[in-house]
């Protein structure tokens, strides 16, 4: 059963004591992940659920078991109906940690989006942690905004394309699936993992390859993430025409056919 009453609502998890309300935003944000569940269905929630464990340990936050319980009792609590797109957090409060889910709305998905690219070093911290980065990363987008884009690029000191703000970057090379290696400086991406095997099941190569901005002038890209997906790039960033969008909006398909009920996502709890 749901624990949660009403939209926007915060919950407190404990190992022993299970869910209590949290009152307001307290403590500082160490790590954070989310998804999309649409009418009780999600996907890849068990990469999500090892992604914020991993990060969670590195952080010197709770093991591996706990935050498997803990992820599974979110995955008890996700509502069975509407579109939803929850947030599960580690939260600093003085010297120790504490688990919390943050159930939000999900907003509206859109299909395509502009990109700008963000001027200066690389300025993030922990680049394959999501969490210690989130102001830096909403000033990029609030730039990207101002200059009328939906996404801020990131690019590595010798100018290779990295990924976004808030998404992966990948771009085909004909029938070719490629993208920037995996290393410190890259978010290990969900949505990129999925698409990336729902490519190569379809016989496709999958490739990683470093490329600046002009290398990827002649090619499609698109940007990939938990909550829109699949949304190819329209501006800024390689090139764009109506067909990509069909072969965007094809993919798109066969990556929301992959989403599970919520309650059958995750692993045994024998196994966390």
């Amino acid at each position: 059963m749901s624990v949660v009453t009403g939209p926007w609502a915060r919950c407190w998890w404990d190992a022993e004591a299970g869910w209590s309300p949290a009152a307001d935003a307290a403590g500082t944000v160490r790590v954070i992940d989310s998804w999309l569940t649409d009418e009780g269905r999600v996907r890849g929630l068990g990469r999500h659920a090892e992604r914020f464990g991993a990060a969670c340990e590195r952080l010197a936050g709770p093991g591996r078991e706990e935050t498997g319980r803990f992820m599974r009792a979110v995955a008890g609590a996700l509502p069975a109906r509407g579109r939803w797109f929850p947030r599960v957090e580690l939260v600093a409060l003085g010297s120790s940690t504490r688990l919390r889910m943050w159930l939000r709305p999900a907003p509206q998905r859109t299909e395509v989006l502009r990109v700008w690219t963000a001027t200066g070093p690389d300025r993030r911290r922990l680049p394959a942690v999501k969490g210690p980065d989130l102001d830096h990363l909403a000033m990029l987008r609030g730039a990207a905004a101002a200059a009328g884009a939906d996404e801020a690029l990131l690019l590595s000191p010798e100018g290779h394309v990295l990924e976004g703000a808030t998404t992966s970057i990948v771009w085909w090379r004909g029938d070719t699936l490629c993208g920037p290696p995996p290393g410190p400086g890259l978010l290990p991406g969900v949505t990129r993992a999925l698409v990336s095997e729902i490519a190569a099941a379809a016989g496709h190569p999958v490739v990683t390859e470093r490329a600046t901005v002009e290398d990827l002038a002649g090619v499609s890209v698109w940007t990939l993430n938990a909550l829109h997906g699949i949304r190819p790039v329209a501006e800024g960033l390689g090139r764009f025409a109506d067909a990509d969008a069909v072969a965007a909006d094809r993919w798109q398909s066969r990556l929301e056919a992959l989403a599970v009920p919520a309650g059958a996502a995750l692993i045994p709890a024998s196994h966390p």
